[in-house]
């Protein structure tokens, strides 16, 4: 049986994106986030359709009817959540066979970090709504977020060990069984374990999608810190080494083009925040970039210019969203070709 995991630059149906509300950890920043969210859903809404899931669906609607969100391309589903990281409890979708299937993976609240017993039925009660029209939705009895790897299209899983070896994930499985079990559930066949690199204020032991993505034509975007004096210094050092180092299914050299380094941003009570470029969303025609009110914002989206030449790059200020401890890829689920009713 023939299966593979799509790369995120392939053609698109939409985007699934979870609401910020007043019972989530949001509550005291809904002012400045809110904006953040129409302005994301108003750029996708460009090129395709959003799915949009909250407890409350009327005043979602009037906010994105006040921010130009073409809300012919909006489907807004009431549900209860926990919070907005679509990225790491929404369905992961996989082309079996030629035809798409629906992964729902378990979503434990990062390792059991934060409660996530209304994230976790999402894709089930999307599924039971009817929004997937009669595909496919099966549960792979593992625990598993998008954020945690990336696919090229045609085999290669590109994860960190730090989260895929998580003892509050799957403990039961080892490197070679995870391995072994993502490859039957991806056909996965070439893997890429990046072993250094984090961000201070992560929660989610080193997703991949905040340190290095996959791009097409064998090209890696990646986080570099150039100050020696950065905590973070000499972890990106060496996980630019790995980097480097790594080869392609077919045995070539990554063309590697590294991300600026925005300067250090702080919350209230003096937490680092994980400002990183690499958190961009790749959708039909455009790329979506987090900016950060910061001086590298222009080498960056310059810099995913290059690795994505035929596609508009559109800067997106993410700042708010850092202060919960993620960005724009993180609050965003890709749902490809075929997939929405």
């Amino acid at each position: 049986m023939n299966v593979r995991l799509p790369a995120e630059w392939e053609e698109q149906d939409g985007v699934l994106l979870a609401w910020p509300h007043a019972g989530s950890d949001w509550r005291d920043d809904l002012a400045v986030v809110e904006p953040v969210f129409v302005n994301i859903a108003r750029e996708i809404s460009r090129y395709e359709r959003l799915l949009i899931v909250a407890p409350e669906i009327s005043p979602v609607q009037q906010q994105l009817a006040r921010g130009g969100v073409d809300m012919q391309r909006v489907d807004l589903r009431q549900m209860p959540t926990n919070d907005t990281w679509a990225r790491d409890f929404g369905p992961i979708t996989v082309i079996k066979d030629g035809h798409p299937v629906l992964l729902d993976f378990g979503f434990n609240g990062w390792g059991l970090k934060f409660a996530a017993n209304f994230d976790n039925r999402i894709t089930g009660n999307l599924a039971r709504s009817g929004v997937f029209g009669r595909l496919d939705v099966r549960i792979p009895g593992l625990v598993l977020e998008g954020g945690s790897i990336e696919s090229n299209g045609a085999g290669t899983l590109l994860t960190t060990s730090e989260c895929l070896l998580d003892a509050n994930r799957n403990p039961h499985l080892k490197r070679g069984e995870i391995e072994a079990t993502l490859g039957r559930l991806f056909g996965s066949t070439h893997f890429l374990w990046l072993e250094n690199g984090y961000l201070a204020g992560d929660d989610t032991d080193s997703h991949i999608d905040t340190l290095a993505r996959l791009c097409p034509d064998d090209t890696l975007v990646y986080v570099r810190c150039d100050d020696p004096r950065d905590e973070h210094f000499a972890a990106l050092s060496a996980m630019e080494k790995e980097l480097r180092a790594f080869r392609t299914g077919a045995g070539r050299r990554y063309r590697l083009l590294p991300l600026p380094w925005p300067k250090a941003r702080f919350d209230h009570s003096g937490q680092r925040l994980p400002a990183t470029y690499a958190n961009f969303l790749v959708i039909n025609e455009a790329v979506l970039v987090p900016t950060y009110q910061d001086r590298g914002d222009a080498a960056a989206l310059e810099t995913i210019g290059q690795a994505f030449p035929q596609r508009k790059i559109i800067g997106i200020d993410c700042l708010p969203l850092i202060l919960q401890h993620g960005s724009l890829h993180c609050v965003t689920m890709q749902i490809p070709k075929g997939v929405l009713a």
